[in-house]
């Protein structure tokens, strides 16, 4: 019921929904906690049906006990029974580069190229590579992101952190023919309410 006026809401507004966010692990060993994982996404596959929600971001989760290899087979089966689930229904999961066994560029694409789905892509988000080259690492990954999250910022490692190139960022998705959404999403010290209008207005400029 909740879900279904805020569909209305939003629709009467003139909002998309782009999409929605579970905070899953998928590397847990076999088992109870695993299995609630799985059923804890398969139940947000519902309700952004229920919304109209083309998209659900999706974490894979670190070693938890066993190695990075260990690990990456248990997030793509899980990856891969959550997709079927996902697929029936006409949504996508988009695996986010958060850190753990996705923290870095090859890490991530390993397991988007291993999955073996048409529901299934990258959730890019332009502000999580703590690498050398985070653009680089952003490029490498463009043409897998089937939904993309700008962040002001950018964290070279070893380096402190910098305002982020907006404009090299949207070359590099225009550069892999991207036409899903860019949602900015805003974690900087200066007031949202000033620093967030004035990254929308230029992120539009730059897409228009």
């Amino acid at each position: 019921e909740y879900l279904l006026k805020l569909k209305r809401h939003a629709f009467l507004k003139g909002i998309e929904i782009s999409g929605t966010a579970v905070g899953n692990t998928f590397t847990l060993p076999n088992g109870a906690k695993r299995d609630e994982q799985i059923a804890s996404v398969k139940k947000w596959v519902d309700r952004a049906a229920v919304l109209g929600a083309p998209h659900i971001r999706v974490f894979a989760g670190g070693t938890e006990g066993g190695t990075k290899e260990q690990s990456r087979k248990l997030c793509i089966a899980a990856l891969e029974e959550c997709c079927d689930y996902a697929g029936s229904k006409g949504i996508f999961l988009g695996l986010e580069n958060h850190g753990g066994i996705v923290a870095e560029a090859d890490g991530i694409l390993e397991i988007v190229r291993a999955v073996n789905s048409p529901w299934f892509g990258l959730n890019l988000d332009t502000g999580n590579f703590s690498t050398a080259d985070p653009y680089g690492d952003i490029a490498k990954c463009a043409p897998y992101a089937v939904n993309v999250q700008y962040k002001a910022a950018i964290h070279p490692r070893g380096q402190s952190k910098q305002a982020a190139d907006m404009a090299r960022v949207v070359k590099i998705l225009r550069d892999v023919n991207y036409q899903g959404y860019v949602a900015l999403e805003y974690e900087e010290a200066e007031d949202p309410w000033t620093a967030v209008p004035r990254h929308l207005k230029q992120l539009r400029e730059l897409l228009a």
